[in-house]
């Protein structure tokens, strides 16, 4: 069986169809402080480098004080200097405390600091031949719909007009899709995305710009629709095994999901460069397991020694997402959820810190 086979079996994971992918890149056996999962997320692939080895142009990052972006550029900046291509990396973001500005400035990475929806800033942004949109704004969303839009569409539009001569690659999402049964293997980048919710239309709002963007001016284009990314500190994965440890009910009202280890997301979006085209490439991201809320809780209740409590109970439908187009050109992820499970369950119970993020992964109409 293939890995875009196991993609269309549901609850694969439990079922122990996953190949063992961690022989490929050295992966330890629990990951132990914030200083080696940063190293680890950051961590560029054979691949990766090779690409640098080729890339024409800069780095410029926009939105880098999200969740990904730190690692992202830091990651660049590893393939850059590793290719022997001495790129620029420079991020963009409106605050920098004085923390961030010395961990860039060691890992040199140049910062801009400035608020990206005004336009006179963005115009002023000196050019990169390779552009990274991560800004956006999804918590909150309902409480202040006007800024949301703003973010996830405006300001996609002053970007594509400013950087039209550039390769851009874009952060999507896979909530543009509809929720779709457990046994269809996850929407594909074929099927016509139904926005649930304000804050999905407005990222569809920005995928829109950056396609207008890209037939217009003839920009190279990819759009990554990413569900969801997990590391130690956030995502679905925490959200879970954090209400485990707490023994706190776990809702089932989104019984499946997907996701997908941080370092394969840095290296799957540093790659895309090379997909980019017009009209924009639109490029699923996640893993390909579609796992089970209440198989992977009652895991790490066995990894805690807790017996996991539920509320609700699943439905037939969520929101999935098939990634095959990505493992077909790009490869396949290289690190495998189960080991990622452990190592957060070990992260978990050692104390270590959070970022505080919750997904709302569980959340079915739209309203974040």
């Amino acid at each position: 069986m293939s890995e875009i086979d196991i993609q269309m079996n549901s609850n694969c994971y439990l079922a122990g169809l996953l190949f063992n992918r961690c022989s490929m890149i050295d992966l330890p056996e629990k990951i132990s402080s914030v200083e080696q999962l940063e190293e680890l997320i950051s961590r560029p692939y054979d691949e990766t480098v090779k690409l640098f080895t080729s890339l024409d142009g800069d780095i410029l990052i926009l939105g880098i004080n999200g969740k990904i972006g730190p690692s992202l550029a830091r990651m660049a900046r590893r393939a850059s200097d590793l290719a022997g291509s001495g790129k620029n990396i420079i991020g963009v973001d409106r605050n920098f405390d004085p923390v961030q500005r010395s961990v860039f400035k060691a890992l040199n990475i140049e910062i801009i600091e400035g608020d990206l929806l005004d336009v006179s800033f963005v115009n002023s942004l000196p050019g990169a031949g390779n552009i990274f949109f991560l800004a956006g704004m999804k918590f909150g969303a309902v409480d202040n719909l006007p800024l949301t839009w703003a973010i996830n569409s405006y300001l996609p539009a002053i970007v594509a007009e400013k950087f039209k001569n550039s390769t851009i690659v874009a952060f999507s999402t896979g909530c543009v899709y509809p929720l779709v049964p457990i046994d269809s293997g996850g929407s594909l980048e074929s099927d016509p995305p139904v926005a649930i919710g304000e804050y999905a239309q407005s990222c569809l709002g920005r995928e829109r710009m950056f396609e207008y963007g890209s037939l217009r001016y003839n920009t190279k284009t990819a759009l990554i629709r990413l569900n969801y990314s997990v590391e130690m500190r956030y995502g679905v994965l925490v959200d879970i095994a954090t209400r485990v440890q707490n023994r706190q009910p776990v809702d089932l009202s989104m019984g499946h999901f997907n996701v997908i280890w941080q370092g394969d997301v840095n290296n799957y979006v540093l790659q895309s460069l090379k997909i980019a085209a017009t009209p924009a490439k639109i490029l699923n991201l996640t893993g390909p397991e579609i796992l089970s809320v209440r198989d992977v809780a009652t895991e790490f209740g066995n990894l805690m020694g807790i017996k996991p409590k539920f509320v609700s109970s699943e439905s037939d439908t969520a929101l999935l997402s098939n990634s095959s187009d990505a493992y077909t050109l790009l490869g396949s992820p290289k690190v495998d959820i189960s080991r990622v499970i452990r190592w957060v369950a070990g992260w978990l119970m050692e104390g270590r810190p959070l970022l505080g993020k919750p997904t709302h992964f569980e959340v079915r109409d739209g309203k974040y």
